[in-house]
């Protein structure tokens, strides 16, 4: 099976570098274009060593008016805001200080809230007030996704029936103590499927088997959670290097 047979559109850059590059032309164009057609653009971020590059270039990403951007999280670990392993405070680092955003345009996850359940329900609050929905589901301009080497996406992981949950929009996800997983938050299947311009980084040979696994025709979604994103109904793209390509 080919990594070219991914749904939607398939990028193979050169190395990290190109990925990082390619990733922010992408998110800079979603969000001048949801500016342009709406007033104002909504950006959700993940967490992870790839996207770090990318959200630093797209920092100085030409002609995105910053002041219009409303930013918000695909998931997030049980950790202190300033904590290491903390998806806010990589984007705070590479990009949020880098930019003239407004305090109020950034929606956290409150991931070392003392209650995850409560938790998830205010954030899910608070992605329906602050973006537009559908049939009940927030639907976000642009977000960076990415694909765990064991075929997770968000922090929907394979074996457990989080990938499955349609009537809710923000999950907390236990914790699991033989994988030093910590408890997360995260959104489900239906706010993924609703992005309007879905952009995957994916690098590393460890990532070839599981983007195969999202290629083929069938599969079982629990198993590999990443099959979620066949279901984007906006733009998707996936960017890869050579080596999660399997070239």
């Amino acid at each position: 099976m080919s990594t070219e047979m991914l749904p939607g559109e398939v990028f193979t850059a050169k190395d990290a570098t190109d990925v990082a590059r390619e990733a922010a032309r992408r998110l800079g164009a979603a969000l001048r274009g949801a500016i342009s057609a709406r007033g104002r653009a909504s950006l959700a971020l993940s967490g992870g060593n790839t996207p770090r590059p990318a959200y630093e270039l797209l920092a100085v990403e030409p002609g995105v008016d910053w002041g219009k951007v409303f930013v918000f999280w695909i998931d997030e670990r049980a950790v202190p805001a300033t904590h290491a392993r903390s998806n806010y405070r990589l984007a705070k680092e590479s990009l949020l200080e880098r930019v003239a955003i407004p305090p109020d345009h950034v929606s956290r996850m409150a991931g070392d809230a003392p209650n995850l359940a409560e938790a998830a329900a205010d954030y899910a609050r608070t992605l329906r007030e602050k973006l537009e929905v559908a049939d009940g589901v927030p639907i976000l301009d642009a977000a960076v996704l990415g694909v765990g080497d064991d075929g997770h996406t968000a922090s929907l992981f394979p074996g457990e029936a989080s990938v499955l949950v349609r009537d809710r929009i923000v999950l907390d996800v236990a914790a699991a103590p033989e994988q030093q997983r910590e408890a997360r938050l995260s959104v489900t299947a239906p706010v993924i499927e609703r992005i309007r311009t879905a952009v995957v980084l994916a690098t590393g040979a460890a990532k070839h088997g599981p983007l195969e696994r999202v290629a083929a025709a069938e599969g079982d979604l629990r198993q590999t959670p990443s099959r979620v994103m066949r279901g984007v109904r906006g733009s998707l793209t996936w960017i890869l290097d050579p080596a999660a390509a399997g070239r």
